[in-house]
């Protein structure tokens, strides 16, 4: 059976730990030779256990300068720039009278800012290799109103803004972009503290499917989305959230 990634290079940011991490595996055993970042040094671990199909950054995403650097780094890696997971998030919730200016900032600084810079420094490089796929982890609150969780809520939805109207300005140079919405994934940005492992086990009794995702179920969608069987698609929404949007 043929490699879905094949020839591909791909940027995954926020690939430390998690569904970053689960993605860079999956893209390597599909073919892809990946540039994988985060601001956590397991990024570096990581990257060397994948071989000579990965390299790695300690890569700070709202950070232009440090963008341009990550990319220059993969195009003399590997000499060009296919595909970029915008996957870097964090998420803190609190009501909005507990939410302070410099969590709301934070948010924006990783989530919103850090999006919008790696579309930026990726599409020269996509544009000269006549194409590329953009995918960008935006979540099920950046599709519908959830309680206490303002500023990451804010971001998403302004990824999921953003990934319509660059789905059209980057059409014509061949360079698709995608949002994935995920509802509830366990993973350690969620289920790190006790306060959110509270708050995901209330939100997991809404789900009708009856379970928390894993990031099995979002690996696959980011994977379908990255590679040429996904061509004719752009500007989705592509939601996996066991119908708790129903």
């Amino acid at each position: 059976m043929a490699k879905r990634l094949q020839g591909k290079v791909a940027i995954i940011t926020g690939a430390a730990q998690g569904q970053g991490a689960h993605e860079a595996k999956a893209f390597v055993a599909e073919g892809a030779k990946v540039m994988i970042t985060d601001v956590k040094a397991e990024v570096l671990d990581l990257a060397k256990s994948l071989g000579d199909d990965a390299r790695a950054m300690i890569h700070d995403v709202s950070d232009e300068d440090q963008w341009q650097a990550v990319v220059a780094a993969a195009i003399d890696a590997f000499g060009k720039v296919d595909i970029l997971v915008n996957n870097a998030g964090i998420f803190s919730p609190g009501p909005v009278t507990e939410t302070s200016k410099a969590t709301f900032v934070a948010h924006f600084n990783v989530n919103q800012l850090g999006t919008f810079l790696g579309i930026k420094s990726v599409v020269p490089a996509m544009k000269e290799n006549g194409g590329g796929s953009i995918v960008n982890i935006s979540s099920g609150a950046g599709q519908r109103g959830y309680p206490d969780m303002v500023a990451y809520q804010a971001t998403k939805y302004a990824v999921t803004g953003m990934t319509k109207g660059l789905a059209r300005e980057l059409a014509p140079f061949g360079i698709r972009v995608n949002s994935i919405h995920p509802g509830l994934i366990e993973t350690p940005m969620i289920a790190g503290p006790e306060g959110k492992a509270d708050f995901m086990v209330e939100i997991a009794k809404t789900v009708p499917l009856g379970r928390i995702g894993s990031t099995d179920d979002v690996v696959e969608p980011v994977i379908y989305l990255a590679s040429d069987m996904s061509g004719y698609v752009t500007g989705s929404e592509m939601t996996m959230d066991g119908g708790t949007g129903l």
